[in-house]
């Protein structure tokens, strides 16, 4: 059976001040989603859903439907503040969405197979997804998950800081933690983020670092259902609060519930954080098209 590839398309995008999802970044007009999904392609992925919001639905689907439809079986969900899930009658009124795992969490009943999850913003490098696609046919369980890892140095933005997910390992690179990590920036040829207590402390250029490139088994749903209702309990008159999928990962983690592989990636990330970080992706893009990495039109 082929793996799904989730893509997480619902964000607002307020740094970047519009709708990322969709923006033209390649030589062709390509928008980064399409790199991953030319890249999953070809590794052996058999259908995409897209996560998505109602109110970016006629865009979104103007952009891509056509596309690669005769490529991959495409299929959408919708993330809104107040998509029902099974055991909560209702949902707290909010203005933020509810995070990344909820996102995974409305995509349900569209996976029945080992899938992978993106953002939909990120770009992460070739080898990454025949990694992936090799661990989800192979090597996935319903206790047994992956996460692609990437180096903190080829992960930074020179537009402003950036949070990351610092990885706690063992020495058969299985995560302990993930420790969400914010304002991490370099500064002085060194990379640092602000800790809780208001001072700047350093990370080594070589950390490994989550950027939300995940492998899962299709029996994880009842879990996450499970963790997020208690999130709504707990956090539910938080607006702030946000339901990230690596705080479901450690959670399972320190409960004995699941072990995760940590698979080494050393290519440069691209993304668009803020606006002034389209032009250095386009560049990205135009390069990797000219080094034929990608052809030119991916759909041609």
């Amino acid at each position: 059976m082929k793996p799904t590839l989730l893509i997480l398309a619902a964000g607002i995008g307020s740094r970047y001040g519009g709708l990322k999802q969709v923006d033209s970044i390649g030589p062709g007009g390509e928008a980064i989603i399409e790199y991953s999904i030319f890249d999953a392609i070809r590794s052996g992925f058999g259908k995409v859903v897209f996560v998505i919001r109602k109110d970016i639905e006629v865009d979104f689907k103007a952009k891509f439907s056509g596309k690669f439809d005769h490529k991959i079986l495409v299929d959408y969900v919708f993330q809104e503040m107040d998509t029902p899930i099974e055991g909560l009658s209702n949902l707290p009124k909010r203005e933020k969405p509810w995070g990344t795992g909820h996102a995974v969490l409305v995509a349900e009943h569209a996976i029945h197979e080992p899938f992978a999850v993106i953002n939909a913003d990120d770009y992460y490098g070739i080898t990454a997804f025949p990694a992936m696609a090799d661990f989800l046919v192979k090597d996935c369980t319903p206790d047994h998950y992956s996460m692609i890892g990437y180096i903190l140095k080829n992960t930074l933005s020179d537009n402003g800081s950036v949070s990351r997910g610092v990885c706690a390992m063992d020495t058969q690179n299985i995560l302990t933690a993930i420790n969400e990590t914010h304002k991490i920036e370099r500064i002085s040829n060194e990379i640092s983020y602000l800790a809780e207590d208001g001072t700047r402390r350093i990370l080594s250029d070589d950390t490994l670092v989550s950027m939300n490139f995940f492998g899962f088994h299709h029996s994880i749903f009842p879990a996450l259902r499970e963790q997020f209702i208690e999130f709504v309990k707990t956090n539910g008159d938080n607006p702030k609060s946000e339901f990230y999928i690596p705080l479901f990962v450690t959670n399972q983690i320190q409960a004995d519930k699941l072990k995760m592989t940590v698979i080494p990636n050393d290519e440069q990330w691209y993304g668009v954080t803020y606006k002034e970080d389209k032009e250095v992706v386009q560049q990205a893009f135009a390069k990797l098209t000219a080094a034929n990495k990608y052809p030119k039109g991916l759909w041609k």
